[in-house]
């Protein structure tokens, strides 16, 4: 059995659903699982005493990557949190008809492993209603907990 965290940052309710789909079938894996919101989300030693560490955040902006705005201050705060050789895996919700489709995926990969993270599993990507992407949830949720 594993010790699983589970933050998210989600306006619409989408990446709060996906985040809910993570946590069902990691805890019917056997595993320990908390889930936080990305605003009440303490940074400091966050990902101390987990196995892995998921983290969910939709994209907004078509100029620029804009994460979502709960998600922004623990973004950049994320070197106190400490991801040093943790196992930490991402996902998030966006609109593929947007210049930066899911970027705020690839920013928070891209700092995890800057940070010394242990990225698994690849990255999930959404694009429109999450409930239609119910098996990619699934397979990516039990890669990222076989790794």
């Amino acid at each position: 059995m594993s010790k699983v965290l589970i933050v998210y940052g989600s306006t619409t309710g989408n990446t709060e659903w996906v985040a809910g789909e993570v946590e069902k079938q990691t805890k019917a894996a056997g595993n320990e699982v908390d889930v936080k919101s990305a605003g009440r989300a303490v940074p400091d030693g966050l990902c101390q005493g987990y196995d892995l560490v998921l983290f969910g955040c939709s994209t907004w902006g078509q100029d620029e990557i804009e994460l979502q705005e709960d998600f922004i201050p623990l973004f950049e705060a994320f070197d106190k949190i400490g991801a040093s050789g943790v196992k930490t895996g991402v996902f998030g919700c966006g609109d593929e008809d947007y210049t930066y489709f899911c970027g705020a995926v690839d920013a928070i990969t891209d700092k995890l492993e800057a940070l010394g993270a242990k990225v698994v599993g690849g990255k999930l990507k959404i694009n429109g209603d999450p409930g239609d992407s119910a098996e990619a949830i699934k397979t990516w949720t039990a890669k990222v907990l076989a790794a």
